[in-house]
């Protein structure tokens, strides 16, 4: 008989020896190269950072480099220096992945380019993330490739930004990096890990570019589709905020309760909606729905809009968490940071201090 008694804390070590044997030597600082690093730590694989000997810039914010490099062997080298280089090329010989976040160029400046290490070691898979890509000489005609850049300017360029709009329509600052997480690292674990399997298959390593940027644009499959969607509809381009999942569906947007807290409303089906109906007791409003052709732009959509501002402004946040408790209808609370972290669902992340979101589900 199986075992149905899943526990998050298990699970999550259960997974810790999937990358065991993996070694990766690790040139990245700050954030994005930093984070993918010790994704794949939790996975088991064998990190050894090598930093600078004025160090990660991230150690300057304290809790942010311990976080993102426990667990890993690190070491300091001068990169201007021959023997800190040559000590560089020592750990590589036998490494599966070298990952690193230095601009275009500066690896062949100090002779890691991928020439030079495939020569050492003709296995060895390059990973780079980079801001704006890098131009090979092909098909790239762009001249952003060595340009500074930060989190909020990907975001910006990628047209990523722009989405992030307050019900009013104004500019949106986000405070968590995007680019640097989606766009940089779990992008960089995607293609780092599709190499390494290539390489065990032919015996043939690579040099792969990962473009924080381009990463980005790619990640708005949503906005590109809905956007479309909602113009042949209305005639019009929506703005974000008014676009199919941006606030236009009474069934999928946020409400604010009477303590000017925030309720996350994912009816976005019929029987979903159907229920929310049902807890609010506006069960006139069952049929208001995008399935059963009652579009946005329509009259009876704005007004089932309206009825359930108004509704969910009439009673605290904790009335409607109490009110939603037992029905399956995809509205929840939004959560500050402090109530998510106190909340069963993360309670075994920040005690056990894995940055995995898996299960490794045992019969």
């Amino acid at each position: 008989m199986a075992n149905n008694d899943i526990s998050n804390t298990s699970a999550i070590s259960q997974m810790s020896d999937c990358l065991q044997g993996l070694r990766i030597i690790d040139l990245t600082r700050n954030l994005p190269g930093p984070f993918a690093t010790r994704l794949l730590a939790d996975l088991g694989a064998d990190i050894i950072k090598i930093e600078p000997k004025g160090g990660d810039p991230a150690r300057a914010l304290g809790g942010l480099f311990d976080a993102l490099n426990h667990g890993k062997t690190i070491e300091k080298v001068d990169f201007r220096d021959e023997k800190g280089i040559a000590s560089v090329k020592e750990h590589l010989k036998n490494a599966d992945v070298m990952l690193d976040s230095f601009r275009p160029g500066v690896l062949k400046g100090m002779g890691l380019d991928a020439q030079t290490l495939h020569a050492i070691n003709p296995k060895l898979v390059i990973v780079s993330i980079t801001g704006y890509g890098m131009v090979d000489g092909s098909d790239v005609t762009h001249d952003w490739a060595d340009k500074a850049g930060h989190d909020i300017n990907f975001m910006a360029m990628s047209g990523v930004l722009d989405q992030l709009r307050t019900a009013t329509g104004e500019q949106a600052m986000p405070n968590v990096q995007f680019a640097d997480l989606a766009g940089g690292s779990d992008t960089a674990v995607i293609a780092l890990l599709a190499a390494v399997f290539a390489a065990q298959r032919t015996g043939k390593g690579r040099h792969v570019a990962v473009s924080m940027t381009h990463s980005l644009y790619n990640h708005m499959v949503m906005p590109k589709a809905t956007g479309t969607l909602v113009k042949s509809f209305s005639g019009q381009n929506p703005p974000p905020q008014h676009d199919f999942l941006g606030g236009l569906l009474p069934c999928y947007r946020l409400y604010k309760t009477s303590d000017d807290r925030y309720m996350a409303v994912g009816s976005l089906e019929l029987k979903f909606w159907q229920g929310l109906c049902e807890v609010l007791e506006l069960s006139e409003l069952k049929d208001a729905h995008w399935q059963r052709g009652v579009m946005p732009n329509l009259p009876a959509s704005k007004e089932a809009a309206a009825k359930v501002t108004e509704k969910f402004a009439s009673q605290p946040l904790e009335f409607w968490q109490q009110a939603f408790k037992l029905a399956d209808v995809c509205v929840t609370p939004v959560l500050s940071l402090e109530e998510a972290k106190a909340h069963p669902l993360f309670a075994h992340q920040d005690e056990h201090d894995s940055t995995i979101g898996w299960q490794d589900i045992k019969s």
